[in-house]
């Protein structure tokens, strides 16, 4: 029988007393009142939640009546990933969706090339998990924003080979130069990388891949905008290449923006991935707020 009490406190946790067979996920949603379902998630995955007096990750652990169910309280768990240029955001046993900062590579190109993979699998062999990170989809190594990496090669493959049916939502922020003419629109073209691997778009198909962008404008000063891009198919530098057709380049791109630089960085962060996951077909949803050096040149 459940404590007469919603949950008991004990240091930073509440405790909780199992009545029915549950899967753990499951069972914190439906009676941790005092958090959100992104934050139950991210206390699951940040080694936070303790039952019968071990730490449990596993969303769908199997929970037996009569076991004891602690909820950490504090803000700082997941001690198991120590790096300022990852943070994991969720984690189970097949896939980890974390968010990257600039100046880290998503994989290796190089010998000693800082990459998210390598901190990852750093990370996996420290908490004794036999896995290592497999790569689903890439960032710039400027861009910063949320990324999913797959545990397993079968959950990398599922993932990779039906990308565009179980990501249902992905979007970006980005500084621009100069303001922005219309609220929102949709841009579409035929984007070809060249021999020095600089991406070419074309109206008319010019032998490359059709990219379709849809951008809102939040926010205009006199010299920038704040633009959110919602992606329809996920080319190699589609953002940049298409800010850039409208006029108004990505800040900060060396490659293919106008010198604009107001904060010494590419000013394009990954916010919001919304996806199927492929083994358990739950809907998963991560947001991360805009990068306060974005949101401060529009005070």
């Amino acid at each position: 029988m459940r404590n007469s009490n919603p949950f008991n406190r004990q240091g930073d946790y509440e405790t909780f007393i199992v009545e029915k067979e549950q899967p753990l996920l499951e069972y914190l949603l439906e009676h941790v009142k005092t958090l959100s379902r992104s934050k139950i998630k991210q206390t699951l995955q940040g080694r936070g939640i303790i039952v019968n007096g071990k730490q449990i990750t596993q969303f769908d652990y199997p929970l037996k009546p009569g076991m004891k169910v602690a909820v950490s309280r504090s803000k700082k768990n997941n001690e198991g990933l120590r790096s300022r240029y990852v943070r994991i955001v969720y984690e189970d046993r097949w896939l980890v969706v974390v968010e990257k900062q600039v100046g880290i590579l998503s994989m290796a190109a190089g010998h000693s090339s800082l990459n998210v993979k390598s901190v990852l699998d750093d990370y996996f062999r420290k908490t004794r998990q036999n896995c290592t990170a497999h790569v689903v989809h890439r960032l710039d190594r400027d861009t910063s924003g949320l990324m999913v990496y797959a545990k397993d090669m079968q959950t990398e493959q599922a993932m990779e080979h039906a990308w565009h049916e179980i990501v249902y939502d992905r979007r970006y922020v980005a500084v621009v130069s100069g303001q922005m003419e219309e609220n929102s629109g949709t841009i579409q073209s035929y984007l070809k990388d060249n021999k020095a691997y600089i991406t070419y778009s074309s109206p008319v198909d010019n032998g490359g891949k059709l990219a379709v962008t849809h951008y809102f404008t939040l926010d205009r000063s006199k010299e920038f905008s704040l633009v959110e891009y919602k992606l329809e198919t996920g080319r190699k530098n589609q953002i940049r290449v298409h800010s850039a057709d409208l006029g108004h380049p990505v800040c900060g791109d060396s490659k293919y923006g106008n010198g604009d630089d107001p904060i010494g960085r590419l000013c394009l962060h990954a916010f919001l991935l919304c996806f199927e996951h492929p083994v358990t077909h739950e809907r998963m949803e991560f947001e991360t707020p805009f990068p306060k050096a974005f949101t401060d040149l529009f005070k």
